[in-house]
């Protein structure tokens, strides 16, 4: 089998790449295909990291969210470590097959999250200073810098000019989508620089089996409502969980996502609360515990009583008050389901690939590992 490189491009929407700005991306496009495909709901970081690398939905792979709430003790967490996942991912599959692996990622949870099996560790986050010097790498910038992107994208041409393992993960931060739309100029310059790298990693090897695809997408929004609040004032006593709650607050604040799970403390209130739910106007779907595992491919055990979705204008968060109208640029919802998939030297053909999960499904298939 040959070498398997995977980029995901944290919060990459379609609309960041282009002719004109990314053209290496499309030149794989080209030799290989270009399409849209759809992420897991919710359309978060952790949930989606989870779902391409064991190649499987939420309801397999037990992940949920960036954060969690244990109902039965209280305890809630940020979700950042090994231990959550129920399923193998692609990384374990190659470590025990001998097979030589990498994770580079910006963000540090990643890393931690699912790089255990993992021979080689990049993270811009925490950076190992024996790899730096290694792989001729200067020290990366701060997290939130334009520039991680570009650093963590360096470090992954020097690693595969130099080690070439057999499969890559590599992975960037959203900062810059978060907080620059598309036909900005610094979105501009910095998604022209991550095509630059990619153009080098391509031409390292035309025959490497390459997938660049996204975790979720990005769209502005104006529109945030505190849940808990309003929830309160309407007589519920409820948990409202927001599954996109990370400790990365340059990237959302008020931790605003587009999908909120409801915990009731009051069963015997389920039946209003769930009317209630559906009479606000911002609330695209209600689902209950049932309806969402069967609809969205969510574990039933790690989601509330309610999962609801916002519409595409408005997102779920932390606010001092019920509602607070600002702009801002973020993700969770249906409408950030929609990511690129650009693909050259594939398992598939274009048609057979409707899910980000399926980039190491159809891999795993080929390996006859179940």
């Amino acid at each position: 089998m040959g070498k398997i490189l995977l980029i995901v491009i944290d919060g990459c929407a379609l609309d960041y790449l282009s002719d004109e700005t990314t053209p290496n991306m499309m030149r794989l496009g080209k030799d290989g295909f270009f399409k849209t495909v759809k992420s897991a709901i919710p359309s978060v970081t952790n949930v989606n990291h989870a779902t391409i690398l064991t190649g499987s939905f939420p309801e397999e792979h037990g992940v949920a969210g960036n954060y969690f709430y244990n109902p039965q003790t209280g305890e809630q967490a940020f979700i950042e470590g090994p231990g959550h996942l129920k399923k193998e991912t692609i990384l374990d599959v190659y470590a025990a097959q001998g097979k030589s692996t990498a994770i580079l990622s910006v963000k540090g949870k990643v890393v931690h999250v699912f790089g255990s099996p993992v021979e080689t560790k990049i993270s811009v986050q925490e950076p190992d200073e024996n790899l730096l010097k290694r792989l001729n790498l200067d020290n990366p910038p701060a997290v939130s810098a334009l520039a991680a992107n570009d650093w963590v994208f360096n470090a992954c041409f020097n690693l595969i000019q130099q080690d070439d393992p057999d499969f890559v993960y590599c992975t960037t931060n959203d900062y810059m989508m978060h907080n620059f739309a598309p036909d900005t100029q610094q979105a501009k310059t910095h998604m022209a620089k991550i095509d630059e790298w990619i153009g080098k990693i391509y031409d390292v090897n035309h025959e490497r089996e390459i997938y660049i695809t996204a975790d979720h997408g990005m769209n502005r929004k104006d529109h945030l409502v505190n849940m808990q609040i309003k929830l309160d004032a309407a007589g519920f006593n409820t948990v409202c969980l927001l599954p996109i709650k990370d400790r990365y607050l340059e990237n959302h604040i008020y931790q605003e996502g587009g999908t909120l799970y409801i915990y009731s403390n009051e069963p015997a209130k389920n039946e209003d609360l769930a009317e209630y739910l559906r009479t606000l106007p911002f609330v695209e779907k209600v689902y209950d515990r049932t309806e969402a595992a069967k609809e969205l491919h969510l574990p039933v055990d790690k989601i509330g009583d309610y999962v609801i979705l916002a519409d595409s204008t408005t997102v779920f968060a932390e606010t001092e008050n019920e509602d607070k109208y600002i702009k801002v640029r973020t993700h969770g919802s249906l409408h950030e389901q929609t990511i690129p998939l650009i693909s050259v030297n594939a398992r598939r053909d274009a048609d057979t690939y409707q899910y980000s999960r399926d980039i190491v499904k159809f891999i795993l298939e080929d390996e006859k590992i179940k």
